[in-house]
């Protein structure tokens, strides 16, 4: 859990902005990639991350626009990477002119349970992670070159000439 603004700010800027390299690395035809029937689709899942955003950090209290609830993804690609960029400013905005340090230790009912909202940030980030995964997965199935987050990707590997572990 966060114990200062400043420390969520650090990691949500370097989250908020991988999860962006993902959604920038996406084309309109990659949207429709599934795992199987009956899952969400990779424009979904980008949708989701997106919204998620407004809909979980609402629920605290703070106010800023961005997209909410989880209707049906848009068809564009830039769409979807253009609202998710507004959307992770928004909520850095917000976070730091309308809560202190204090407000971290503070409890609000989240989906029946009483959340601190240091546990709040946390569990968006790692919820954000979580979907991220999945997308890279179905990128590959898609044929995309997936960005590195948090190390080389095999293409990197490969482009400095040595052997990755398969």
């Amino acid at each position: 859990m966060f114990t200062t603004i400043q420390d969520f700010v650090k990691e949500w800027t370097f989250e908020s902005t991988a999860t962006q390299r993902v959604l920038d690395t996406l084309t309109d035809a990659s949207l429709a990639q599934r795992i199987a029937p009956d899952f969400r689709t990779l424009g979904q899942l980008a949708w989701h991350i997106t919204t998620t955003i407004h809909e979980m950090l609402t629920r605290t209290g703070l106010e800023f626009d961005a997209p909410e609830g989880e209707e049906h993804a848009p068809a564009s690609v830039k769409v979807i990477a253009d609202t998710y960029r507004a959307s992770a400013a928004s909520l850095k905005n917000a976070i730091e002119s309308q809560w202190t340090d204090a407000k971290l230790t503070e409890t609000v009912d989240m989906y029946g349970e009483m959340w601190a909202n240091s546990a709040t940030l946390r569990i968006l980030i790692s919820h954000e992670i979580h979907h991220r995964g999945e997308m890279i997965v179905l990128m590959r199935q898609a044929g995309l070159r997936v960005p590195d987050i948090y190390g080389p990707t095999r293409e990197d590997w490969l482009e400095r000439g040595m052997q990755p572990l398969v």
